[in-house]
């Protein structure tokens, strides 16, 4: 197992279901639930379109963290993107987190545990929201290959208050890693 370590920049939740979420002093993390308040805390999944679906599937997007480098990136390039704007409960620095593998765990704090479950899939939404956002959050790789830059899904392990200025520690899984897919 490697380790890699950063800080949480920002923290945010939203109790209604909205593109967006309000940044916070602090969130509350729920063992298995989520961020205490939020409108995607649940054991079962709260996605509007896959709630629809299958309403018993398990809730694999149980937190949504995005690196703060994203939002410097958009900002050079013309976007005016704050902390919660793009709907994450958490933004970190320091941690590339689309290069973690599947089941990476991520301790935020002193107290409180996730771990990754894959990638944030960009939608129309991100559209609505500022116009090319969508285009934005996409790349491609030296292969063509489609890369996902919105962020990362995890699920709640152990709960605790995360607040900005909290390490972030994220330890990698045994090997042979699983890459990350859109959940």
């Amino acid at each position: 197992m490697t380790a890699a370590a950063g800080i949480v920049e920002a923290v945010a939740l939203n109790p209604r279901h909205r593109f967006s979420k309000t940044p916070a002093m602090m969130i509350r993390l729920i063992e298995g639930i989520g961020v205490e308040g939020d409108a995607h805390a649940g054991e079962k999944v709260k996605h509007r379109s896959r709630a629809r679906f299958n309403p018993s599937l398990p809730n694999l997007r149980q937190v949504h963290l995005i690196q703060s480098e994203l939002f410097d990136e958009l900002n050079a390039a013309g976007f005016s993107i704050r902390p919660g704007d793009m709907g994450e409960n958490i933004a970190t620095r320091g941690v590339d987190l689309l290069s973690l593998p599947t089941g990476t765990v991520l301790r935020l704090g002193d107290e409180a545990q996730v771990r990754v479950t894959g990638l944030r899939n960009p939608c129309i939404q991100m559209d609505r929201f500022k116009d090319g956002l969508m285009a934005a959050t996409l790349d491609r790789d030296d292969n063509g290959g489609l890369i996902r830059k919105a962020g990362v899904m995890a699920v709640v392990l152990t709960g605790g208050l995360v607040t900005p200025g909290d390490s972030v520690m994220a330890i990698r899984p045994a090997p042979p890693h699983q890459p990350l897919k859109p959940v």
